[in-house]
């Protein structure tokens, strides 16, 4: 897959760049991916949910009355599921929402995405960005030159930038992200992929 390297105006640079087959033109796994989706939401719930079990609610521990001989049904203390303030029965208890996926699932189904974003021609390549300092009107710019600019767009970096994470991330709906830490959730979520140049030099690298 071919793609031109556009400049922060905008305009196609006369350079192009080839994106490996092996990723970004695979048939994509639909059930790998809803796979990945699922585990990334998953991970996101904190499972503190909490209620307390009849062991737990205050209130006397004394029976009511005696078992047998009044003609009603027996009863045990005021602590009984039955009565209001009593225990809830088999509530929810704090657990962890965790789905373990193998490596080369998660892999599937990020290649999946990509190709998913290939077929949409919603990958931009553009020339790498050097910022001098934290500009994020400077930043809307950019997006604004490249026709991104009311779409969601994630921006795919190499690696670590101050200046640039702090230009990007108070523009409304754009996410920024690490090559290595770029996820299957991140790619569908967002209308746009914006790779920078040297990103997109390792995926071949990553391939060789």
């Amino acid at each position: 897959m071919q793609l031109d390297i556009i400049n922060t105006k905008g305009e196609k640079t006369g350079r192009t760049i080839e994106l490996p087959e092996e990723i970004f033109g695979i048939e994509p796994n639909d059930h790998v991916i809803y796979l990945a989706v699922k585990q990334y939401q998953a991970a996101q719930r904190q499972g503190t949910h909490k209620v307390k079990t009849r062991m737990e609610v205050k209130g006397s521990s004394r029976k009511l009355h005696k078992q047998k001989g009044t003609g009603g049904a027996r009863k045990g203390n005021l602590r009984n599921p039955l009565y209001k303030g009593g225990g809830t029965i088999f509530g929810p208890k704090p657990h962890k929402y965790d789905i373990k996926l193998n490596r080369k699932v998660k892999d599937l189904a990020k290649m999946s995405a990509l190709a998913y974003k290939a077929k949409e021609n919603a990958i931009v390549v553009m020339e790498d960005v050097q910022m001098d300092a934290p500009k994020t009107k400077a930043f809307s710019g950019i997006l604004k030159n490249l026709n991104i600019g009311r779409k969601k767009a994630l921006f795919v970096i190499p690696e670590y930038n101050e200046n640039l994470y702090l230009s990007l991330r108070n523009v409304q709906g754009v996410d920024g992200t690490l090559l290595s830490d770029m996820n299957t959730f991140d790619i569908l979520n967002a209308n746009v992929l914006v790779l920078t140049e040297s990103t997109a030099r390792l995926f071949n690298e990553t391939e060789a």
